[in-house]
């Protein structure tokens, strides 16, 4: 059977790195540049006032308590007069220093007195004090922003501070959700006798959007060739198909075949994993289509394990699939696998360590036990007794 690595190697081989598009930058975040963005100004553009306070000459500001007449008040946005000698300005935070001017001190330091004077208490202000001097951010034609780099919403506000309302991205992968099965109800129908409520496709949805996809939900397909035949002749339209049950080796887990039908090539089906073993993966064209099991911690499990980095890939991101950690067992642990197990666990930060806590879990079903976790941590084949502070393989959630 397919080991967990050669499998994520086959999927990472078929997927195909999109496009590059330029969409609106309101539009961009979580998305990979496909260019360098290089400062169309200097920032700040003009020398700039760090705190609320006053303009002042520092060579004029004497040892000891010092009064200044008060020449004007400057707010940002406004064009400052020049600084007269022996005089101090009242400026903002983010307006231009005047001319003349070589540092601010700050309000705090400061007292009205009679006559529109104000009073500069110790200590002396040193030059530059609370001055950002123009450029000191960037300069005209610096490069602030690499190609491949993922757009953060910090990073959305640099490039709207270098004037780009646009910007060459890769776009986002679509991907279509289809759940199958008789039994299924939606979530706002309360089950009949043998019915259950459609857990998987909204986690699915929920996961691929968190995974920077844009998602089309499908709804539920009957067990039944022509009904799922026309679903998923549709799913195949987009860059990715994920279907959720109907791919086991039961009387009704028609999904295989009608893949087949309609041209996927099946490039493995079964991986030596726990929970997850039917995971199907084809390719019809470029489309990349995923067969995941029906039970819900089955289905999340694969989805992170496989569609995630695919879908991480396609945008443009690093081919790196998965970003493991080591943490440490909180307290003791047996368990008996014959298939390397990703089980449900919190992760947490203790003295500058990851610590882990296996989640009690009662299997592939337990959906709750799940949403209790912060991530899987990976238990080999073998009858194991783990010790307290024994380290984990952990894959972060969030």
């Amino acid at each position: 059977m397919l080991s967990v690595t050669d499998a994520i190697e086959i999927v990472q081989q078929h997927c195909k790195v999109r496009n590059s598009t330029s969409i609106p930058l309101i539009c961009a975040t979580g998305l990979f540049l496909t260019e360098n963005v290089a400062s169309d100004i200097d920032s700040p553009p003009f020398d700039k006032a760090m705190m609320d306070g006053y303009a002042v000459r520092s060579a004029e500001i004497g040892p000891g308590l010092m009064e200044l007449p008060v020449a004007a008040e400057v707010m940002a946005g406004q064009t400052p007069p020049p600084l007269p000698v022996g005089s101090a300005i009242r400026i903002m935070t983010g307006a231009p220093i005047p001319a003349g001017a070589d540092s601010v001190v700050k309000i705090e330091q400061t007292q009205l007195v009679a006559d529109g004077r104000v009073r500069i208490d110790p200590p002396m202000p040193s030059l530059g004090q609370h001055v950002m001097r123009r450029g000191q951010e960037m300069r005209e034609g610096d490069v602030v922003l690499q190609s491949g780099s993922q757009l953060t919403p910090q990073a959305i506000g640099l490039l709207a501070t270098v004037g780009r309302s646009s910007i060459q991205v890769r776009p986002r992968p679509t991907l279509a959700i289809l759940s199958t099965g008789d039994e299924l109800v939606e979530p706002e129908n309360r089950p009949l006798a043998g019915q259950i409520r459609n857990s998987n496709a909204y986690m699915l949805i929920a996961q691929a959007t968190r995974a920077g996809a844009d998602v089309q939900y499908l709804g539920i397909s009957r067990d039944h060739v022509d009904a799922l035949t026309e679903r998923i002749a549709v799913g195949l339209r987009g860059d990715v198909l994920v279907l959720s049950g109907g791919v086991s080796a039961g009387k009704l887990d028609l999904v295989p075949g009608v893949l087949r039908d309609l041209g996927t090539t099946v490039h493995f089906h079964q991986v030596a994993m726990k929970p997850g073993k039917p995971l199907l993966f084809g390719t019809c064209g470029e489309t990349l289509v995923f067969g995941l099991p029906g039970n819900p911690v089955s289905s999340f499990c694969c989805f992170e394990l496989f569609v995630r980095p695919a879908l991480r890939k396609m945008s443009g991101g690093a081919n790196a699939p998965l970003s493991w950690s080591q943490a440490s067992l909180e307290e003791k642990y047996r368990y008996r696998t014959d298939r390397p197990t990703y089980h449900p666990s919190r992760v947490a930060q203790q003295n500058g360590r990851l610590s882990v806590r296996l989640v009690p879990w009662f299997g592939s079903p337990d959906l709750r036990a799940l949403a209790d976790a912060n991530a899987l941590a990976l238990l080999p084949v073998g009858d194991n007794e783990y010790t307290a502070g024994q380290l984990l393989d952990v894959l972060p959630l969030d």
